[in-house]
Formats: C-alpha cells, sequence, structure tokens
C-alpha cells in the first residue's frame, strides 16, 4: 500500500510524519459540502432551542401538553462562531439571516467576508462571555484540543447553548457534564463526541453502553445528539465519491491529486 485515501475532511486521525517517512501519499476530501454541515448545525440548534425531540415523542403519545416547551427567539440574540473556515461561515449567515447578531473567533481571519455578512471577530473570552450560541467549526489541532474547558464553560452565559459538529475532542466532556449537572448551560448538541470510535456508526442497541460519560450526557434532557451524521447528504456523498475515486485513478497513473486534496 503507498496511497491512504481519506474519504472526510478531518486527517487528525492521521500521522503525517509517520506516513511521509514511509513513503505513503494521504489524500482527504476538504469541501465535500460544507452546506450539509452548516445546516445541520443550525438545525440541531433549532431543534434543541425549540425542544423538538421533546414535543414529538409527546404527540405520538398523544400528550399535546406544552409544559417544558419554552424556547427563546433567535432573533436579535448573539451567536459566536468558533472558526471561520468554509462550514463557520456558511453558518454564521444562515445565523445572520434569523436576525442574529454574529461574533467570530479565527487566529487568521476572513476580513472581507466579515465585513461582507457584518460578522465581528473578537477574542475567545470575549466571544464566550457575550454569545447566547455558541457553534464550534474548528480543526482538531494541540491549540484547539479542549478549547471548550471548564474555564471556558465558566465564562458562558448562563443558559448559552453550544454546538459541536466539527470534532468531539474540541470540548472537554467531563468538564461539559459538570457544567450540565450545575445547570450553567441551556443546552448542548453535538453530531461527534471526543470518545466516539467503536461506538459512533455501529448498531449498539440492545447492548450495553460502556462508555460512562456518554452515557451520562444522554441522560440530560438539555443535551441533544447526533452519531456524527452532519455530512450525510446526497450531494456531500456524491462529492466524497468523486473526489476519492478521482485521487485514486491519479494515483494510479502517476498523475498529480485534484487541488487541495493531498496531505503528503
Amino acid at each position: 500500500m503507498k496511497h491512504v485515501a481519506l474519504r472526510c475532511a478531518g486527517f487528525n486521525s492521521i500521522d503525517l510524519d509517520a506516513a511521509k517517512r514511509l513513503g505513503l501519499s494521504v489524500t482527504r476530501v476538504p469541501a465535500y459540502s460544507p452546506y450539509a454541515v452548516a445546516e445541520h448545525a443550525v438545525a440541531l440548534l433549532l431543534a434543541l432551542n425549540r425542544k423538538i425531540p421533546r414535543a414529538n415523542n409527546r404527540v405520538h403519545d398523544l400528550n399535546f401538553s406544552l409544559h417544558g416547551l419554552v424556547g427563546f427567539d433567535l432573533h436579535g440574540k448573539t451567536a459566536g462562531i468558533v472558526g471561520t473556515g468554509k462550514i463557520g461561515r456558511i453558518t454564521a449567515q444562515i445565523l445572520r439571516g434569523f436576525g442574529m447578531k454574529v461574533l467570530a473567533f479565527d487566529p487568521f481571519p476572513a476580513v472581507e467576508w466579515a465585513q461582507q455578512y457584518d460578522v465581528e471577530y473578537r477574542d475567545a473570552q470575549t466571544l464566550a462571555r457575550e454569545c447566547e450560541v455558541i457553534s464550534l467549526h474548528t480543526p482538531l489541532t494541540p491549540e484547539t484540543h479542549h478549547i471548550i474547558r471548564r474555564e471556558t464553560l465558566a465564562l458562558m452565559k448562563p443558559g448559552a447553548i453550544l454546538v459541536n459538529v466539527s470534532r468531539g475532542a474540541l470540548i472537554d466532556t467531563k468538564a461539559l457534564i459538570e457544567a450540565l449537572k450545575l445547570g450553567r448551560l441551556g443546552g448542548v448538541a453535538l453530531d461527534v463526541y471526543e470518545e466516539e470510535e467503536g461506538i459512533f456508526f455501529e448498531d449498539l442497541s440492545g447492548k450495553i453502553l460502556v462508555d460512562d460519560e456518554l452515557a451520562r450526557l444522554l441522560t440530560f434532557p438539555n443535551v441533544l445528539i447526533t452519531a456524527h451524521q452532519a455530512f450525510l447528504t446526497q450531494e456531500a456523498l456524491a462529492e466524497i465519491a468523486r473526489v476519492t475515486v478521482a485521487n485514486l485513478a491519479a494515483f494510479a497513473r502517476g498523475q498529480p491529486f485534484l487541488a487541495d486534496t493531498a496531505l503528503t
């Protein structure tokens, strides 16, 4: 084997230095559909805020009570976007469409884009303090590992909603559970989880979940979790297949890989 073809944008699971030493080429699919992931982030936010899963379960039991289903208007609130790559920018634009004020944090600001969509860059601490909604859209690096930790959560507004559709290890799960138990957060929506390997993408119904932290998260009524499905649209799957096959064919022919897909 001389070529590792990743069918995803993230490459934190690959030791690129080791791959280079072994003479392995590594390719990925960096932008299969940023709209799919951004739209899923907003869908999670809306569903969590307006208690949609709970309401749906109730009416199927013929319980039409509205007790406990109060949310809040997104219009006029402040959203914080951590990471303004393609997905983060699209998420910000959608939230601006709801009439939200949007703050952003990124070590490499997209200044022209921010001016066009009236997005304001702030430091991470200011973003944590001022936002009712915080959505994570940054890759997992040594610098972003546990970017949401006990200190960050302590800065956040009481009742704030945290959304993560990027990488599970951006959040310190133990600290998140502690903040939820203290009632500091209004809700948490996750499409990724710090220790999801061996759990997500598997059917474990009828089995015992041995991950105590995930099991604890699932007990909170204000936690909404999907199993890493933000990318799962027809358009995204088609693009993943197209780019992956094109890179495999290029490797077999000794031709250059598609632009921006090669890592080594």
